[in-house]
């Protein structure tokens, strides 16, 4: 009896040696929907893997906070529950100020500026992440964020007393700096906020302008590119490492492209939704003198700010930055 049992189990052994071993399989959280520039280049990403790999990888892309909400990504990667992810960097920020350095105003003012920024503060971006088992794999910018108002502003006198919508500790701050009154606002309301009075100027994305339809309340904006904050997609460094090492090498290679590829995209999204504000009857400004020069010292103001924060990390990575 004793034979009988064991002849099936070797025989099955055999089997599982003799058997090409299964294709890993990965679950993709994202924040944002498929109609969005982000979510775009990842799928674009996730076939690359797929086409790359043979097969031996393929990443299925869960858009739109379906998998897990926003918040909850970067703690899902960091503990296995989902292998890879995507958020925005900024989110990170309570964490250490070094996930904030893409966020301060006019510290980086358009794409070539981010670029040298980004090339700055990414070693020690990884750095951060590798400390909690989180390797990145690439990021990507949305549109800068630029001035949305009633009327033309040649100076921030002319926002002196407005009802500025905030969203987050940095715009409030910058509210202030401007004489202008911080209103917390959520992107959902923004229209709703501006019809009641609640809100008189914004700074946001041409992406936010366009799908809040800005032109039904605002009649001027500003390009000012303040900031380029980035999303950012990271992978458990663990389950990274138990891949082979060739399939590694083809998700490097895809986070490479899908890099460069994210950047001219974000390119071209601000083009196009610019001239689509322009087109809805929008006013599409370049900042005077007087109005770059203000915010120029305001944005020194809040990199200093910063830099107390951040410490000596901080200002090793703003010094290179300066440097380029």
């Amino acid at each position: 009896m004793t034979k009988i049992l064991r002849m099936p189990l070797f025989a099955g052994a055999l089997a599982a040696l003799a058997a090409p071993l299964a294709a890993e399989s990965w679950d993709m959280p994202t924040p944002y929907g498929d109609s969005v520039f982000h979510t775009a280049n990842i799928i674009e990403f996730a076939a690359d893997v797929g086409e790359a790999t043979g097969g031996e990888l393929e990443i299925t892309v869960h858009s739109a906070g379906s998998l897990f909400a926003h918040p909850e990504i970067k703690d899902s990667v960091r503990r296995g529950l989902a292998p890879i992810g995507e958020l925005l960097m900024s989110r990170l920020a309570n964490e250490d100020a070094i996930f904030a350095i893409d966020s301060i105003p006019f510290l980086a003012s358009n794409y070539d500026e981010a670029e040298k920024l980004w090339a700055a503060s990414r070693p020690m971006v990884e750095e951060k992440l590798a400390a909690q088992g989180l390797t990145l794999l690439f990021a990507v910018p949305w549109p800068g964020q630029s001035l949305y108002t009633k009327e033309p502003v040649e100076s921030t006198a002319d926002l002196e007393g407005a009802a500025f919508r905030a969203y987050n500790n940095a715009t409030e701050r910058l509210a202030q700096l401007m004489g202008a009154v911080p209103t917390q606002i959520e992107t959902g309301d923004i229209p709703t906020a501006f019809s009641t009075g609640r809100a008189d100027a914004m700074i946001t994305s041409p992406s936010t302008g366009v799908s809040s339809q800005a032109w039904d309340f605002v009649s001027t904006y500003t390009e000012l590119q303040a900031w380029l904050p980035k999303n950012m997609v990271v992978v458990n460094t663990g389950a990274f490492e138990a891949l082979p090492e060739e399939v590694q090498a083809a998700v490097m290679e895809a986070a490479a492209a899908a890099e460069t590829r994210g950047w001219e995209m974000s390119k071209a999204e601000t083009a196009e939704k610019v001239a689509e504000l322009e087109a809805n009857g929008m006013a599409v400004m370049m900042p005077s003198d007087t109005l770059k020069g203000e915010l120029a010292a305001i944005g020194e103001t809040m990199t200093a700010e910063w830099l107390e924060e951040a410490g000596e990390e901080g200002q090793s990575v703003v010094d290179a930055y300066r440097a380029e």
